[in-house]
């Protein structure tokens, strides 16, 4: 069941919480082995939350009831360390949780698990000392990153609902790897992760359906007309948690302008051929919907993607200082170290941040409402220990499947990633709707029409 469908059971009294919750921790230590989702699943711990939810006088009114949902391995979980994919971090347990976290839970969800994620959530892959998440679509390839073990999850049935940040497309990356649907709010809509990545993360869901990942959106962001945008009002439901009835799927948009660009790579950067046929197929859908779809055949400017690297090396350098560094993996020591020599320089990104955020993304974005490309420019590379390698391995093969989100990190504009269609290799094609600020609803609606003309397989088809 979709996690709306769960929490309508568990709320109806049709199922009950622990129930719910043994199952997926069932179906976790049944699939779990061979995908590497999963730092810790904690069983019980998970059966007792899941109990206590169920003797919530409340539990009628709880948009996520004895919903199961893992948390990614980088913010704060009342009882567990946060390791974020490191050997140098503190092993102490959180005393308190973060507030999304505790968002989640206050509406009923049960947290089962943390994923795995690459240390200091510095790359596209979550490979770290504490396991490789694999991609459930192919287990020879990697699930993305830096919430690739949450989006694994999802996609391998063990849970509905998982937690997730996107730095620099740390949460449609993994999401376009395994065939699920994920959105990265702007700035100031949820509460951001502890390391922010100078104001460019954020923290969102991801879900196998737009109806569920606008419910966890809603939930994360403590606004609950996030969950139908343009209707709430009609149907009598406030914004907080406990006058939610559930249910609620985005409303229709209206009829907008959306820019369509398969290739908006800089020169000297490629995009597969069949995602390039993926973003043109969906702006057909969209304009077989009533939209009005225009060309955005101006390539992302060159400067941008050189501050993108350099922001990069200057948050690994940043979020890598006062750890130990014998306890950290090469990847890291060489990132941080690049950061490092470039801070020496000058060059930190600051400036072509704080230029993009001025007016360079609105001029580039022109007069559409929405904007769609692809979200990678590559299939998914190999699920190896990537951390062991060094600098110049890890940027070529980050840049070159996943050079296509960052930009919007950058300027802190919200932007989604969609499953649209499989590719000829058999893995799902991801595709990327972005919007100016405070467009949440507006990509969460878009999205609806996609998932209406164009279903796909909520689940990868493990054998």
């Amino acid at each position: 069941m979709s996690a709306a469908e769960i929490a309508e059971a568990v709320r109806r009294g049709k199922v009950t919480a622990p129930v719910v919750v043994e199952e997926h921790l069932d179906a976790i230590a049944v699939r779990d082995g061979r995908i590497g989702a999963f730092r810790k699943v904690r069983v019980e711990q998970a059966l007792a939350e899941a109990r206590a939810v169920q003797g919530r006088e409340d539990l009628a009114r709880l948009p996520l009831a004895g919903v199961p949902i893992a948390i990614k391995d980088n913010v704060a979980i009342r009882g567990e360390a946060s390791r974020n994919g490191s050997a140098a971090t503190p092993d102490a347990p959180a005393a308190e949780d973060h507030p999304v976290v505790a968002r989640l839970r206050a509406a009923g969800a049960v947290v089962v698990g943390i994923t795995n994620v690459p240390e200091l959530c510095l790359a596209g892959f979550s490979d770290s000392v504490y396991g490789t998440a694999r991609n459930p679509w192919d287990l020879g390839r990697t699930s993305g990153g830096s919430s690739g073990g949450s989006a694994a999850a999802v996609a391998a049935g063990m849970v509905p609902l998982a937690h997730g940040n996107d730095a620099l497309g740390s949460l449609r990356i993994p999401a376009a790897c395994c065939g699920v649907v994920s959105i990265k709010p702007g700035q100031d809509v949820v509460p951001p992760p502890e390391h922010d990545w100078f104001g460019m993360a954020e923290n969102g869901p991801l879900a196998t359906t737009v109806a569920d990942l606008a419910l966890a959106l809603a939930v994360m962001a403590g606004d609950m007309s996030l969950a139908k945008p343009g209707e709430i009002e009609s149907l009598g439901v406030g914004s907080a948690i406990d006058d939610y009835p559930g249910g609620l799927v985005p409303s229709e948009p209206m009829k907008l302008r959306i820019a369509v660009a398969p290739m908006p790579l800089p020169p000297g950067f490629t995009v597969d051929a069949e995602f390039q046929k993926a973003v043109i197929q969906a702006a057909d859908a969209f304009g077989a919907a009533g939209h009005t779809m225009v060309d955005q055949g101006e390539r992302l400017p060159t400067w941008l993607g050189t501050a993108t690297v350099a922001t990069w090396f200057a948050c690994a350098r940043k979020n890598g200082a006062g750890l130990n560094p014998r306890k950290l993996e090469r990847r890291t020591r060489s990132l941080a170290k690049a950061g490092r020599r470039l801070a020496r320089l000058g060059m930190d990104g600051a400036a072509g941040r704080d230029r993009w955020r001025a007016y360079g993304a609105d001029q580039w974005f022109g007069n559409a409402d929405v904007l769609i490309t692809p979200t990678l420019a590559a299939l998914p590379p190999a699920a190896e220990r990537w951390g062991r390698r060094g600098l110049l391995a890890n940027v070529r093969v980050n840049l070159t499947y996943a050079p296509v989100t960052g930009a919007w990190n950058m300027a802190g504009w919200p932007a989604m990633s969609i499953p649209y269609g499989r590719h000829s290799s058999g893995l799902p094609i991801g595709v990327q709707l972005i919007a100016a600020p405070g467009g949440e609803s507006q990509l969460l609606a878009l999205a609806g029409q996609l998932e209406a003309a164009q279903p796909w397989l909520r689940h990868a088809p493990l054998g």
